[in-house]
């Protein structure tokens, strides 16, 4: 038997890649993404705290609706008191129906990521014609506000087609988050030229952790803290990506995101903190498509 393969990228440990550093002589990449999402009333696709209710399960669209109501403000004041630059996985469809919150994004400077039309469909579950419509229209109207097209790009519900990898290629999109295989980037293979992957978390993601698992903040702030240290270490062997992930619905919500605080203020506060790159995907795609052929694996 032959195990099937996506035909992507090919196996490449990170103990056998050629050694690099970040900007600055830094080992330690670290950047946090921001999902600002928008859903449909009624409509199926979405996050639940607790239990799923009967359509249009009110409480869980509020819930949601809390996060750009309430959340995400908190959150961009956090990142202000901290000075953290920060990157937004924006559902396009934020301008019709919350304009204000890309509207702050933006006052920030921050890099927005594309992030779909609206996280109550699921693009990689469309046709490929449907499915290009729909990421054609989600950077235009991205692009249409902020003046550029997003360089990177994160499929809502983080579910792809088997096709989405190509169609972002031939729409511009220069780096993913979609594929959380690894701790450095690297380039991945479409049918009309390379694309590079930029690690993007699971476990340091709230939602696993918070929803899933049903950990605490607390819990959630101290993995955060250990995969920081652990990797911190490690970086003196090879660089690292250390990625964050939070939703404006769950760490918006003012007892979770005091968790936040401590960990950050460990993080932050650590003795080889100055080993870190505080900064954006954008950024480290950007990097390293700057760096020789050869180096980032798939190159």
């Amino acid at each position: 038997m032959v195990l099937p393969t996506h035909d992507r990228f090919d196996f490449s440990p990170i103990s056998k890649r050629p050694d690099y550093s970040w900007p600055g002589g830094k080992r330690l990449a670290m950047y946090v993404a921001l999902n600002v999402e928008t859903f449909g009333y009624g409509m199926e696709v979405g996050p639940v705290i607790g239990n799923a209710m009967p359509m249009p399960d009110h409480r869980n669209w509020s819930w949601r609706e809390y996060g750009n109501r309430v959340g995400v403000w908190r959150l961009l004041d956090f990142f202000d008191q901290i000075k953290l630059p920060a990157c937004h996985l924006v559902n396009s469809y934020l301008y019709d129906t919350h304009p204000d919150v890309p509207a702050a994004i933006r006052a920030r400077g921050d890099e927005f990521v594309g992030h779909g039309r609206t996280n109550s469909e699921k693009p990689g579950a469309r046709p490929e014609d449907e499915e290009r419509v729909l990421i054609a229209e989600s950077l235009a109207a991205i692009k249409r506000h902020e003046g550029k097209a997003p360089k990177g790009w994160m499929t809502p519900l983080m579910m792809p087609s088997k096709v989405t990898l190509d169609l972002l290629q031939e729409e511009g999109v220069r780096y993913v988050l979609d594929w959380p295989a690894d701790d450095q980037p690297f380039w991945m293979r479409t049918r009309s030229g390379p694309l590079l992957s930029v690690p993007y978390p699971l476990e340091c993601n709230d939602f696993v952790p918070i929803l899933q698992l049903h950990h605490d903040p607390v819990q959630f702030a101290d993995i955060l803290v250990r995969q920081f240290e652990e990797m911190v270490e490690s970086s003196d062997r090879w660089p690292q990506v250390f990625p964050i992930s939070l939703h404006t619905m769950i760490f918006g919500q003012p007892h979770r995101l005091r968790a936040l605080r401590t960990a950050f203020d460990r993080i932050m506060n650590h003795p080889k903190f100055d080993r870190v790159w505080l900064t954006r995907p954008g950024e480290i795609a950007a990097f390293c498509e700057s760096l020789p052929k050869g180096t980032v694996p798939g190159s």
